[in-house]
């Protein structure tokens, strides 16, 4: 597709060629690069652009570190809220009384597929909350507080 006089619209077009690439292929993982883009369509960067930013409202695509854009299948989506928040919810979800046994750091490392420190840090954030009590090696964290859906949005 070589760019017209009129490049308005170009970008929606290139989406749709790309959302059929992803259709036609499920182990496509990771979308075209914008330079890509560029060479195959014939466009600006700043179109190439355009496109991901239409993929992404369009929810098919998300942008990842290192400026590449990965695919986003239905049934895939990953959590994107802090891990302190993901941590927090466990809460409510096990249906935890204050007072009760929290999971360990390497529990919960396991659990979300992050580092022991990752994890240590997010739970240090819900001790400074308040709804935490203080770990440390061979001591048990406990809930002090059960937070309210809307405080576990806020943080």
């Amino acid at each position: 597709m070589s760019q017209q006089a009129s490049p308005r619209g170009t970008f929606l077009k290139i989406a749709e060629v790309v959302k059929a690439q992803i259709e036609s292929d499920p182990a496509m993982a990771e979308l075209p690069s914008a330079a890509d883009l560029m060479r195959d369509h014939g466009v600006s960067r700043g179109v190439a652009l355009r496109v991901f930013g239409a993929l992404q409202s369009d929810g098919v695509a998300e942008p990842v570190p290192g400026g590449r854009w990965r695919v986003v299948r239905e049934g895939q989506r990953e959590d994107r809220r802090p891990l302190a928040e993901r941590i927090a919810d466990i809460i409510a979800d096990d249906r935890l009384d204050v007072g009760a046994e929290f999971p360990s750091a390497s529990a919960l490392s396991v659990k979300f597929g992050v580092s022991r420190p990752t994890v240590s840090k997010a739970l240090d954030k819900l001790e400074a909350a308040g709804w935490l009590s203080e770990g440390s090696q061979g001591k048990v964290r406990t809930v002090r507080a059960v937070p309210s859906r809307e405080e576990r949005l806020q943080r």
